[in-house]
C-alpha cells in the first residue's frame, strides 16, 4: 500500500538547507537518487530539481521509518520529515547541502519505480548510456542535474530576452502557426485542412512575412519567442522544429539594429558571467571568407587561412596551373609545431578534406633543424617550396596543409579543416567567448545543378544601395545575369565562438525593387503572386523602411550551457533522423482519419 500525501506539506527543497536550518523540522520530498545500507543506519541521497540532501534513518530511533527504508530503492517518489543536523566528521564539498543532513523520523513512500535502463547518477559523456536509449526514456534522462540545469537556463534565457526587449519599448506580438505555403529555402511540413478538402495549410519555416506586416501595420518595434518548423537533412546543430527570438524595426539601419542584436547578446551573456564589448567587432563576409573559409568563424584562435596563388601564379604543375586557369585558389593553413605529423596523421587529414569536395591535400614540414619535406618537393622544387613556406608564415616545427580548387571548395575544406585541426590539437581557449557580426552577405548563391540563382538569405532581403544598379543590369539584361553572384545585401549575422546565433537583414519596403527580385529568383509576376499576392498588396499601401533579425534559442543556450549537442537545450528533441523515440512519432493513423482528410496513403 502506497502513502497518500494527507496534510504533510513540503517544507523546503532538497537544495536549500544549510547550517542556519539546525535544529529545525523540515518536510522533503523527492526522488530516491542513492541508498546506502549499513544495518541500523540506512542513508538516502534524496534529490529534486533543486539538488540533494543527504537523509539519515536510524534504526533505534525511529524504527518504523528505518524498516521502510528496506524496501525503497533507486527512483523510489518518497516523503521524509525529520530534524536537521550538522553532519558529523567529513563535510561533503561537492553539493550545496553538505553541512547538514537530515533525522527521518517519518517516511512516506509515494510512488515505486522499476530499474531505471540507465544509470542516471553517471556524468560525463564517455560514461553515458547511448542517446537513442536516453532519447526512448527521455523523462528519465531529464532528471540528470545537467539537463536540468541546462532546460532551468534556457528559461533565463528566455526570461531575460523578454526583459530585454520589454524594456527597449518592443512589443511581444504572436503569429499563426497554421500558415500558407510560401517555400523560402527549405520545405515545408504541410498540414491537410479537413473543412477545405484537397487544401493545405504549412507550418511556418519562420514568422518572416508576417513580422514584416506588423511593421506595415504600424507596430514599430516587434518582437517573438516563435516556434519554427523545417523539413530538412539535419545536422548536429539542427532540429525538425526549433525556437528563435523574432525581433523586427522601422525606420532603421542597420547599425542600429546591429545595436539591438549586441545588446540583447550582451544582457543573456551576463547569465553566465560573459562581458562582451557594447560594441562587436565587424567583419564583411568576403572577408571572413578569405581569412577562415567561412561566414561564422571561431576567432578563439589563430590559423588563418593564406593565399599560394600568386607564388604559383607560373607553375607547370598541371594540377595547380588547371586549377589557377580555372580562376580557382590555392591555399593553406599552417599548423604550429606538428612538423612530426605522421603518414597516418596526413592520411587520415587528407580524407576528412575530400569530405568538402577537395581533391588532394598537399603538405609541407618544416623540422626543426630546418629541413623541408613536402608532398610537392619533386614537382616544384626545394627553392619554391621554401618560398611557399615563407609566404604562408611557417616556422620550423611547422607543418602547412594545402588545399587546391574552386573558391567555394578551398573555403569549405580548409575552413572545416582548421577547425578539426584546432579540436585535435587543444587550441580552443574554452572560457572565451568571442563575438563577431558578419556583414554584406551574397544576396544570391549560385545552384551549379540548376545553372541559376537562389536568395542566399531569403527574397525579402534589400540590396546594398551601392549594388543597386548593379541588381538592376543583372535582372533586366540577361547577357548578365551572371552579374547577381556580385550583389551584396544588407544581410547580416551574429557569430559566437563559431556559431551563427542570430541572423538578418534590411527589407525590401519598395514594391518595384521585391518585383526585381522575385524576377532575379526565375520567378514569374504569376506564381509571385500566387505565393506572396497577400504580401505584395501590402507594400502598396505605405511600407516603411525596416529590418530585424531571429536568434536561435537552442543555438544561444548550446553557448549558455557549454555544449555542442543541441539535444542537450531541448526538453523533448528528435534524433538526427527526425524521430521522436519517446513517443514513437512520426508514426501511422488509421483509415478513417485519412479519407477524413481525403488523403490516400500510396
Amino acid at each position: 500500500m502506497l502513502d497518500v500525501l494527507g496534510s504533510l506539506e513540503r517544507t523546503h527543497t532538497c537544495g536549500e538547507l544549510r547550517k542556519d536550518d539546525v535544529g529545525s523540522s523540515v518536510v522533503l520530498m523527492g526522488w530516491v537518487a542513492k541508498k546506502r545500507d549499513f544495518g541500523p543506519l540506512t542513508f538516502i541521497d534524496l534529490r529534486d530539481r533543486e539538488g540533494i540532501t543527504q537523509v539519515v534513518l536510524n534504526e533505534e530511533t525511529s524504527p518504523d521509518a528505518h524498516a521502510k527504508a528496506k524496501d525503497i530503492r533507486g527512483e523510489f517518489v518518497i516523503g521524509i520529515k525529520g530534524a536537521v543536523v550538522e553532519r558529523e566528521g567529513t563535510h561533503n564539498a561537492k553539493l550545496a547541502t553538505g553541512d547538514i543532513e537530515v533525522h527521518a523520523d517519518e517516511l512516506l513512500i509515494y510512488n515505486t519505480a522499476k530499474v531505471p535502463p540507465f544509470e542516471l547518477e553517471k556524468s560525463g559523456s564517455q560514461n553515458l548510456a547511448s542517446e537513442d536509449l536516453r532519447l526512448k526514456y527521455r523523462y528519465l534522462d531529464l532528471r540528470r542535474p545537467q539537463l536540468q540545469n541546462n532546460i532551468r537556463m534556457r528559461a533565463k534565457a528566455v526570461a531575460a530576452i523578454r526583459q530585454y526587449f520589454d524594456g527597449r519599448g518592443f512589443i511581444e506580438i504572436e503569429t499563426p502557426i497554421l500558415l500558407k505555403s510560401t517555400p523560402e529555402g527549405a520545405r515545408d511540413f504541410i498540414v491537410p485542412s479537413r473543412i477545405h478538402t484537397g487544401k493545405f495549410f504549412a507550418l511556418p519555416q519562420s514568422p518572416q512575412i508576417l513580422k514584416q506586416i506588423t511593421m506595415i501595420s504600424g507596430f514599430d518595434k516587434y518582437f517573438q519567442i516563435a516556434r519554427c518548423f523545417r523539413d530538412e537533412d539535419l545536422r548536429a546543430d539542427r532540429q525538425p522544429e526549433f525556437t528563435q527570438l523574432d525581433m523586427e524595426m522601422s525606420f532603421v539601419n542597420r547599425e542600429q539594429v546591429y545595436r539591438e542584436i549586441e545588446g540583447m547578446f550582451n544582457h543573456v551573456l551576463r547569465l553566465i558571467d560573459v562581458e562582451f564589448p557594447t560594441e562587436w567587432p565587424r567583419m564583411t563576409h568576403s572577408e571572413a571568407m578569405r581569412r577562415y573559409g567561412s561566414d561564422k568563424p571561431d576567432l578563439r584562435f589563430e590559423m588563418e587561412l593564406q593565399d599560394l596563388s600568386s607564388a604559383l601564379k607560373d607553375t607547370e604543375f598541371a594540377p595547380f596551373r588547371d586549377t589557377l586557369d580555372r580562376g580557382g585558389e590555392i591555399k593553406c593553413i599552417v599548423v604550429k609545431g606538428r612538423s612530426d605529423y605522421s603518414r597516418k596523421q596526413t592520411d587520415e587529414i587528407q580524407e576528412y578534406v575530400k569530405r568538402y569536395g577537395a581533391g588532394a591535400l598537399a603538405w609541407i614540414k618544416i623540422a626543426a633543424d630546418g629541413t623541408l619535406a613536402s608532398s610537392l618537393l619533386k614537382v616544384l622544387g626545394e627553392e619554391k617550396i621554401a618560398e611557399l613556406a615563407s609566404l604562408a608564415g611557417a616556422e620550423k616545427g611547422d607543418a602547412v596543409l594545402i588545399v587546391a580548387g574552386r573558391r567555394s571548395v578551398v573555403a569549405a575544406s580548409l575552413g572545416a579543416l582548421r577547425l578539426e585541426v584546432a579540436r585535435r590539437e587543444d587550441l580552443i581557449d574554452r572560457t572565451a567567448y568571442k563575438p563577431l557580426i558578419v556583414t554584406e552577405f551574397p544576396m544570391f548563391e549560385h545552384d551549379e545543378e540548376s545553372d541559376t540563382y537562389i536568395a542566399a538569405h531569403h527574397p525579402f532581403t534589400s540590396p546594398m544601395d551601392e549594388d543597386i544598379e548593379l541588381f538592376k543590369t543583372a535582372v533586366n539584361d540577361a547577357s548578365q545575369h551572371h552579374l547577381l553572384g556580385q550583389v551584396r545585401a544588407k544581410a547580416y549575422d551574429a557569430v559566437i565562438n563559431g556559431y551563427e546565433c542570430a541572423g538578418g537583414s534590411i527589407r525590401i519596403h519598395q514594391k518595384e525593387i521585391q518585383d526585381l527580385n522575385f524576377k532575379a529568383l526565375g520567378m514569374t509576376p504569376e506564381k509571385a503572386r500566387e505565393r506572396f499576392g497577400f504580401f505584395l498588396d501590402a507594400l502598396e499601401y505605405g511600407t516603411p523602411p525596416h529590418g530585424g533579425f531571429a536568434a536561435g534559442i537552442e543555438r544561444t543556450c548550446m553557448i549558455l550551457c557549454g555544449t555542442e549537442n543541441i539535444r542537450d537545450v531541448m526538453a523533448f528533441p528528435k534524433t538526427a533522423s527526425a524521430q521522436d523515440l519517446m513517443m514513437d512519432s512520426p508514426g501511422e493513423v488509421d483509415d478513417a482519419q485519412l479519407n477524413e482528410l481525403g488523403i490516400r496513403v500510396e
